[in-house]
């Protein structure tokens, strides 16, 4: 399993709160470092890919796990 930098719990927010958490959080880290982002908003699987993708940062992984929770792996561009 990868080292993780930082883990942001998002359950229970509703869009657009999860992507512009997970926003905020990446500008604090250094490129290259890893957020697991924790969210149970269905729109994150299309809100958090796509804000990789146009802010130059990496989706790494993304799985649904137990109770909905979408599970996602970043790296920090």
């Amino acid at each position: 399993m990868d080292k993780v930098d930082l883990e942001l719990d998002l359950k229970g927010l509703k869009c657009p709160l999860p992507v512009l958490k997970t926003r905020k959080a990446m500008t604090r880290l250094e490129t290259g470092a890893l957020i697991r982002v924790l969210s149970t908003d269905p729109m994150s699987v299309i809100d958090i890919p796509h804000f990789c993708q146009e802010a130059g940062h990496r989706l790494v992984s993304r799985q649904t796990g137990e109770n909905d929770v979408h599970i996602f792996l970043l790296e920090r561009g």
